[in-house]
């Protein structure tokens, strides 16, 4: 399954990759096309990546339940386990033409996801995890950063709107904020150590969204917890958001206590 897995997130990348390139930075991409399961409205651009992964799946049936941003749920005959899919994370920059979003893969069995896939769909750099195993990026090992202090470290930190109300605090201490734009590849960006975290006091954070960046994260040595720092708990529903906190770790105790 490994290898089927990470070998078939490679072909689907490569052909979202081609099917997108003609809509990234144009208002094409950005037309409004339907409202997707999430209930917000989908781009032409996501509607697009999402066909070219459905189709594969319905070839090569890598699970049996994906749920995915635009399409909600879709059974499949012949594979096992869920897989959870953001065709596009960081549809703002496609459209826009900044080069940070990504496919966003994660392969769950009983609940559990054991296998994560991202691909920075303009770079091309991708990230992958398989649960008690490694977290790599481009094939070589990462690991998150080793700061320990607020006043060194950078954070993407994403409040209601911008409000930096909860946050201000905390937004005082770091030395440096990020807002980046694609939840995924900024999990990931903890993961390799680029920055020291992550936080998404938004409340509409998706399973889709953060499932695959989530396992990256935490198998390079990183904590990603709740607001309170407990465990996280997605339902299988694009239509529940939550809230998250990814750290180094070393960080992680600081940040829960400035957040409450």
């Amino acid at each position: 399954m490994k290898k089927d897995f990470f070998s078939a997130c490679d072909v689907m990348a490569g052909s979202v990759e081609e099917s997108i390139r003609d809509l990234v930075g144009t208002p094409e991409g950005g037309k409004i096309v339907k409202m997707g399961a999430d209930l917000t409205p989908t781009k032409l651009i996501d509607q697009v990546a999402e066909d070219c992964v459905i189709s594969y799946l319905q070839d090569n049936p890598l699970c049996s339940l994906l749920i995915s941003e635009e399409a909600g749920k879709i059974e499949f005959e012949g594979g096992t386990g869920t897989i959870y899919l953001d065709p596009v994370d960081g549809t703002f920059n496609a459209v826009a033409g900044i080069p940070f979003f990504a496919l966003s893969v994660a392969y769950a069995e009983e609940g559990v996801v054991t296998k994560a896939y991202v691909r920075n769909l303009s770079s091309g750099e991708t990230f992958t995890a398989e649960k008690g195993h490694y977290a790599r990026c481009n094939g070589k090992s990462i690991r998150v950063s080793d700061l320990s202090n607020l006043d060194e470290c950078a954070m993407s930190v994403y409040s209601r709107k911008f409000d930096p109300g909860r946050v201000l605090l905390l937004g005082q201490k770091i030395r440096r904020w990020r807002l980046f734009g694609a939840s995924a590849l900024e999990l990931c960006y903890v993961a390799d150590g680029r920055i020291d975290g992550f936080i998404d006091l938004r409340g509409t954070l998706r399973v889709t969204d953060a499932a695959a960046g989530m396992l990256v994260c935490s198998e390079a040595g990183g904590s990603v917890t709740d607001l309170n720092g407990d465990a996280i708990r997605f339902p299988n529903e694009v239509t529940a958001g939550r809230c998250l906190v990814a750290t180094n770790g070393n960080l992680h105790h600081k940040v829960i206590e400035y957040l409450r």
